[in-house]
């Protein structure tokens, strides 16, 4: 089985990315939060430092692009060709309403003649190897039937499906009707993603799907850094050894940023994710996420964990 980090917006960083290789050491990628693809003949500081081969040593990171427009994809696909990537990630899943206003990320699920012309031409002038991570519609589960014919007719590296629409965001169940469809119709490598956060939901997952090769996790794993160690190995996550993973990211953010506030910042998202693995954790997840003094909210965090079980 090959394990994959999902590319979470403001927490899967380099930085995060580092801690998380150090500490656990069992992902066989990671994928980057995604660039929006443009015309630019250079990218933007954050962009940049989030991708550079030398902040990124022993890690296998696939960059994700978001992006309608397949002269934008290819131009930004050379750019990281250049930095020696030699796969790259098409984001047809976000459900933001900011990305699919503009037929972005899963917006672009019913856009289906565009698309299509789209990969065509991405994928006639590719230079890297792509994956596609996306949702099964937009509004309809059934938009999927179509979407597959589609995609079939292109290499993909691998189509990583998270079986829920656009409308669903991160709510409702997956359809694991469709995505066990999706097993027997795709003519490329598939890959299940979605709503895996204990390991009885893991279990369950190759129960339905038996002959699945890949899983991506994003919110199970932000909340639960060991949960690849607890599924393949059963080791459970020690407080410790949390406390030491936390404590580096918050020094490597330190080091990079200017401000407590700005650290602050980063640490919230990570904070409100792992603070799910504690016993009764509604009243302190609340102060926390009140909280505008980064020293204290270190504290709050480094006592609740001290105090409390998973």
């Amino acid at each position: 089985m090959n394990y994959y980090f999902a590319p979470m917006e403001g927490l899967t960083g380099y930085i995060y990315r580092n801690a998380h290789k150090a500490f656990f050491n069992n992902i066989d990628k990671y994928f980057s939060p995604f660039i929006v693809a443009n015309q630019s003949e250079s990218f933007k500081t954050k962009e940049l430092n989030d991708v550079l081969p030398e902040n990124n040593k022993g890690i296998v990171l696939i960059p994700q692009i978001l992006t309608n427009n397949a002269k934008d994809f290819i131009h930004t696909s050379k750019k990281l060709k250049q930095l020696g990537y030699n796969e790259i990630n098409l984001n047809l899943g976000c459900p933001s309403g900011t990305v699919v206003s503009k037929n972005r990320g899963s917006g672009f699920l019913e856009k289906i003649d565009e698309l299509d012309m789209f990969l065509d031409k991405i994928f006639s002038e590719s230079i890297t190897k792509i994956s596609v991570k996306t949702r099964i519609g937009k509004d309809r589960c059934e938009e999927f039937y179509d979407l597959i014919e589609i995609f079939n007719k292109y290499p993909i590296e691998e189509l990583i499906i998270h079986p829920k629409i656009q409308k669903d965001f991160y709510k409702n169940k997956p359809n694991m009707k469709i995505f066990k469809e999706a097993m027997v119709l795709s003519k490329n490598p598939v890959c299940y993603n979605g709503d895996i956060f204990t390991l009885k939901d893991y279990r369950k997952i190759i129960d339905y799907f038996p002959d699945i090769g890949s899983l991506m996790l994003g919110r199970g794993l932000a909340a639960n850094p060991g949960m690849v160690s607890l599924i393949t190995k059963d080791i459970k996550l020690k407080k410790d050894i949390l406390k030491e993973f936390h404590g580096k990211i918050y020094e490597d953010y330190k080091r990079i940023l200017f401000g407590d506030r700005n650290v602050l910042c980063k640490m919230k998202g990570i904070w409100c994710y792992m603070i799910t693995m504690f016993t009764d954790n509604a009243k302190y997840a609340k102060k926390i996420k009140k909280q505008i003094n980064c020293q204290i909210m270190r504290k709050l965090f480094q006592a609740y964990s001290e105090n409390r079980i998973f």
